[in-house]
């Protein structure tokens, strides 16, 4: 029997676990050629559209060595046939598939499946509870500008409530002994998301003035049934814009997981700012997930 190390949070991983995935990724991206999941069987479960994640998955156990399937939800039983999801990953490790890769919009979806494989399952993202690979992403890009996360103070700006990002990347910022303050209004923040490290902020423009780096979120609109605030109000409050940027201390940077909305979480002069890293983490999404998938299958080496 394979041994059942999976990915479905960040929680799930100690501290020298992510400096472990990190470095592997930097190894990996300055010598990409590593085939190190020669053969191993991999699929791809994606029940939510997805570009950046998908891709960068496809990519990444391909550029190791992997046999890969993408299964959409029109070519499993279980959309039509009564199967459950239980039922089809006992039915996909039975035919040698040693990795499952799921994205899907039910928070602990992935974590059905990880009980019933028999093999590594990595969350692509779960409803508004986890991304943790969009997470060691931003890691990743936080670690690489300033060496070290302990002492830093990052900005998560936004709909916290309903980010798998956000969720995930605060166990990974704390875990590396950053500090996080979660800006956003009440809708979107409330106390009961304070804790050890993680201060709650409604003032933005005071944050801007103190922060090493600031993560910017989209509204998810597909998440409300009614907006609790306009548009109006967001912007004027929450909006990164070229009079904020000015105020911000000059090493900041700025990470979004994307896709970003011009207009809402920011306005164009982001895009040109001098910190503004968004493709860097888009570019470190490949040798994350190469890290992250050879870590599970051999564990450390």
């Amino acid at each position: 029997m394979r041994v059942r190390r999976s990915l479905l949070d960040l929680d799930d991983l100690s501290a020298s676990d992510l400096h472990y995935i990190l470095d592997y990724a930097g190894r990996i991206e300055a010598s990409p050629d590593s085939r190190t999941l020669d053969g191993v069987a991999c699929a791809n479960l994606f029940f939510e559209q997805s570009t950046r994640t998908f891709a960068s998955f496809n990519l990444a156990q391909l550029r190791l060595g992997a046999h890969v399937v993408n299964l959409s939800p029109k070519d499993l039983s279980l959309a039509t046939k009564g199967e459950t999801i239980e039922d089809t990953v006992i039915t996909l490790a039975a035919m040698g598939f040693s990795v499952l890769v799921v994205r899907h919009g039910e928070a602990g979806f992935p974590g059905r499946v990880a009980r019933a494989f028999d093999g590594h399952v990595v969350n692509a993202g779960d409803g508004g509870r986890a991304h943790p690979t969009q997470a060691l992403l931003d890691l990743y890009t936080l670690r690489a500008e300033f060496g070290a996360l302990a002492g830093r103070r990052v900005a998560i700006v936004g709909d916290i409530a309903h980010s798998r990002v956000a969720h995930s990347l605060i166990h990974g910022i704390r875990r590396l002994e950053g500090q996080v303050t979660l800006v956003g209004p009440q809708a979107f923040v409330t106390q009961a998301d304070a804790g050890d490290g993680v201060s709650i902020s409604r003032d933005f423009d005071a944050v801007l003035k103190e922060v090493d780096a600031v993560v910017l979120l989209r509204i998810q609109h597909e998440r409300f049934d009614k907006m609790p605030l306009t548009m109006d109000e967001y912007t004027r409050n929450f909006q990164l814009n070229a009079q904020r940027l000015a105020t911000m201390r000059k090493h900041a940077i700025i990470l979004h997981p994307g896709p970003y909305n011009r207009g809402v979480e920011l306005d164009e002069s982001v895009l040109s700012y001098a910190g503004w890293r968004y493709a860097r983490q888009v570019a470190a999404g490949v040798p994350i997930r190469m890290a992250v998938l050879d870590f599970l299958v051999h564990g450390k080496r």
